[in-house]
């Protein structure tokens, strides 16, 4: 079960909603998603188009405060801008609310059906990289899943539109999923690790192939492991994936590592070779244009020494006579 809370907070399409403390108006479009921490909608602002996000004080604190932490790590793109926070006097009372980075695009899971599979590994590969550098950063995502995860671009990057679930390393995660959730499998506890946010990982791949997700037989994490083998689409790195669901990875970057193998090195460096013969080619034009360059300047220098020497035989010819 999700755990959840639930929000009956709710703003019709055209109301404008007015900051209590910073004056900014925002133009409510729609709403973009109803989740266990709050409400999300589409607005208009001075800044141009955003998303607003209505919860509770001490859920809102604690976002602002994952988001501040994401944009002080270097690279990350994983969680949107803060823009804004304030509160609203609306006729149901104040409602605190922050205004954040709208992220354009599909879901993880929309992207993948209109792209195809194969885009499963690279967009994995993103997600990791990501993901190590929040865990060095001192933070775990906890509620990782593909409708938290939309594919902006192109060029393609993979960016999270909901960090509710994100938590310290070492607390309890509190927010989750309950098919990405390694609790709810029997694989491991809810403490707030690398290893619980690799499962989660683990499992939007899973959940990319298998869409109408399945419930959890008394096998456990047996039926996620014969669950991958038995789809063609994962069985590239379908080993990488069972060790993550596993618990097998301490790390996301050496997760990240044997899911590059898995996919394979080979092309990359093919690419690369073919491109060196176009670059010694350039060298080789360089080379020439520099030859030239050097040989016309033998022949102006050549020349100049040969007027001179004229210029003094004339004046030599001039006082003889």
């Amino acid at each position: 079960m999700m755990n959840t809370s639930k929000n009956q907070f709710s703003v019709g399409r055209g109301a404008v909603i007015h900051g209590k403390w910073h004056k900014q108006a925002y133009l409510v479009e729609r709403k973009l998603g109803q989740g266990a921490a709050g409400t999300v909608y589409l607005v208009n602002g001075s800044g141009g188009t955003a998303a607003l996000k209505f919860s509770s004080q001490l859920s809102i604190t604690a976002e602002m405060n994952v988001l501040k932490a994401f944009a002080k790590v270097q690279g990350s793109s994983l969680g949107p801008s803060l823009l804004d926070a304030d509160d609203w006097e609306s006729r149901n009372g104040v409602q605190p609310f922050y205004v954040m980075e709208y992220i354009e695009g599909p879901t993880l899971s929309a992207f993948i059906q209109a792209r195809g599979s194969s885009w499963i590994g690279v967009l994995l590969l993103q997600l990791l990289e990501n993901l190590h550098m929040l865990h060095e950063a001192g933070w775990i995502f906890g509620d990782i899943k593909p409708d938290n995860l939309i594919v902006s671009g192109p060029p393609f990057a993979l960016r999270c539109i909901d960090v509710g679930g994100t938590t310290k390393m070492g607390r309890a995660v509190k927010e989750y999923t309950e098919f990405f959730d390694r609790g709810y499998w029997r694989a491991g506890s809810r403490k707030a690790e690398p290893s619980y946010d690799l499962f989660a990982a683990a499992m939007v791949a899973v959940n990319l192939v298998y869409p109408e997700r399945f419930p959890r037989n008394e096998s456990g994490v047996k039926q996620l492991v014969d669950k991958v083998r038995q789809k063609k689409e994962l069985t590239a790195f379908a080993p990488v994936l069972i060790k993550a669901l596993q618990g097998e990875y301490s790390s996301a970057r050496m997760m990240r590592e044997e899911l590059l193998a898995a996919l394979g090195t080979e092309p990359i460096k093919k690419e690369a070779l073919k491109a060196r013969p176009a670059a010694r080619k350039k060298t080789g034009r360089t080379a020439l244009k520099r030859k030239q360059r050097k040989e016309q300047g033998l022949l102006t220098m050549t020349a100049v020494l040969l007027v001179a020497a004229l210029y003094v035989l004339y004046v030599l010819a001039e006082l003889l006579i």
